[in-house]
């Protein structure tokens, strides 16, 4: 069997990249299939995700054996087939490229083609130009003007500049994402 796979970015609107491979491959062939198809460097300790419809994640397949718990299953990309956790079309993924700041491919199996193989990942559809891999944090800090606040911060005369968190803001969970792939373009997905 081939599967069928369309990835897109929420950081580029005409990005997308369509990936066939044998549904007997491992995870780390459509990483690799992944990384070459949009000119990244297999430099950084990518990781997939099995996603509920709504994106929430379900099992990681990582890299590299990590350390968990005796009761979790673990996955590793080299030993984990794509047909041990998919199974039906619509399944949704997200592929974490850069994992210091987990921006991410959201992916979709849009078809199962039953009858033929495939024995390397073939990319057969593609369009724009993906998203820098990684962030350079020092050409952003650069780029980014520091933070100016006075007494009126926010129209608050009794505003204490000093009771801010210099180092950043608690925005609660950074692991979820809004993009919902249904306000994508349908003949993409």
């Amino acid at each position: 069997m081939i599967y069928r796979f369309i990835f897109v970015s929420d950081e580029a609107d005409d990005f997308y990249r369509e990936i066939q491979i044998s549904s007997s491959a491992t995870f780390l062939d459509l990483s690799n299939a992944i990384l070459e198809s949009v000119g990244y460097p297999d430099d950084q300790m990518t990781s997939f995700f099995i996603c509920e419809d709504n994106w929430e994640k379900r099992e990681e397949i990582t890299r590299e054996e990590m350390d968990t718990r005796s009761d979790e299953d673990s996955w590793v990309m080299g030993s984990t087939t794509l047909d041990e956790l998919i199974e039906d079309e619509k399944q949704r993924l997200i592929y974490i490229f850069d994992p210091l700041t987990e921006r991410c491919f959201f992916m979709e199996l849009k078809e199962i083609i039953t009858g033929k193989n495939l024995t390397k990942a073939v990319c057969t559809g593609k369009n724009g130009e993906a998203p820098k891999q990684t962030i350079d944090f020092d050409e952003m800090a650069k780029a980014t003007p520091g933070l100016d606040v006075d007494e009126n911060f926010y129209g608050d005369e009794g505003f204490d500049v000093d009771e801010l968190d210099q180092d950043g803001f608690d925005m609660g969970d950074s692991g979820s994402s809004d993009i919902s792939i249904d306000s994508l373009d349908d003949s993409i997905f």
